[in-house]
């Protein structure tokens, strides 16, 4: 399967050169209050995010009554309700999506959403997106991702829960409908423990299928996702909140504002550590190395004439005049062309 290497997201050109794309997930922490939702847009865009991402489903769609919550749902909200009755108060309508999406461009940053079934899906096509974001749950739903995949719109696709196989169906599910892929390394709990993030499939998934990948963070803190960045990751996404302490399901595995700004710092840090993979002296680096680096000197007096050897000759620093030691066994044997003192630089 050859996916694209470059994939257009709003203003934004994904490639294996270009600046990570960054997601400030405000998920489901709006609670239902529109009010909250363009805070957390407020918050993504002083934090310099590239886009802010919520969720579109309609909960009889998405899920049967009575399913009981997941065991991270279970710790961080009331227990008597079920997983329809959670989700059913946190549904956003078609009209609040509109709304929220024209906050985001006055405020200048990307609106993203993740659709959860097929009526939401096909709802957004009249938001014009540009990428759509598929959760882990969709994984291995086969038919939802052709769907999502003949919308012909970039698909960021988190792979939680899953086995190396099923995100090869996956991909072979899209690929005939659209190349515009970017696969997400996931570890599906709110939050996951230091030892379950799992980087390392990072770099399988750039070695066995060979697209731009990413890394969908639920560690703790600041976690995990700036460290995907060195491994290759073009897309980081990362859930926030208002108040950790706020009642929902993802508030206490999220960002509070503060870290989501020192977040995206680090991100944009790291890729300035990372630089250049090109070898070469920095500019900086060009006038240090005229003072630092050694030249060939007379070991000892050396008589026109006498040949050049391991005895007479030795690396010392000139302010950058004479030859470089790296030439030193091409003047072995050679013949001095005149007389040279100690210390005194060799040239010939």
């Amino acid at each position: 399967m050859d996916f694209n290497k470059q994939i257009q997201i709003g203003s934004n050109c994904l490639s294996e050169d270009s600046p990570v794309f960054i997601i400030a997930e405000a998920g489901v922490n709006h609670g239902g209050d529109m009010a909250v939702a363009k805070k957390l847009v407020d918050v993504a865009a002083a934090a310099g995010a590239d886009a802010v991402k919520f969720q579109a489903f309609h909960t009889e769609s998405l899920i049967l009554q009575g399913v009981e919550k997941a065991p991270y749902q279970q710790a961080t909200t009331a227990k008597q309700e079920s997983q329809f009755e959670m989700l059913k108060k946190l549904e956003m309508t078609q009209e609040q999506n509109l709304e929220i999406k024209g906050y985001c461009a006055a405020r200048g940053i990307l609106f993203l959403t993740t659709p959860f079934d097929e009526r939401s899906l096909d709802e957004l096509d009249g938001l014009d997106l540009p990428a759509y974001k598929i959760a882990s749950t969709d994984l291995t739903n086969l038919p939802f991702l052709e769907k999502v995949a003949r919308k012909h719109k970039p698909i960021l696709l988190s792979t939680g829960m899953s086995y190396l196989a099923e995100v090869e169906l996956a991909l072979q599910a899209i690929f005939p409908h659209n190349r515009d892929v970017v696969l997400l390394q996931c570890s599906a709990n709110y939050p996951v423990r230091d030892n379950e993030a799992h980087l390392r499939v990072i770099s399988t998934y750039r070695t066995h299928f060979d697209l731009l990948v990413g890394y969908s963070d639920h560690s703790v803190g600041i976690g995990a996702a700036p460290y995907a960045v060195p491994m290759g990751a073009k897309v980081v996404e990362k859930h926030f909140t208002l108040d950790k302490g706020l009642p929902g399901p993802d508030h206490r595995a999220s960002l509070d504002p503060a870290e989501l700004k020192i977040f995206v710092e680090t991100v944009r840090q790291i890729e300035t550590y990372l630089g250049s993979p090109i070898k070469a002296p920095t500019l900086a680096e060009t006038r240090t190395r005229a003072s630092l680096q050694k030249a060939l000197v007379a070991a000892q007096p050396i008589a026109a004439g006498e040949p050049f050897s391991a005895d007479n000759l030795v690396g010392k620093r000139t302010g950058g005049r004479g030859i470089s030691p790296l030439y030193f066994r091409e003047l072995l044997g050679r013949q001095a062309p005149r007389d040279f003192a100690e210390d005194e630089i060799v040239e010939l």
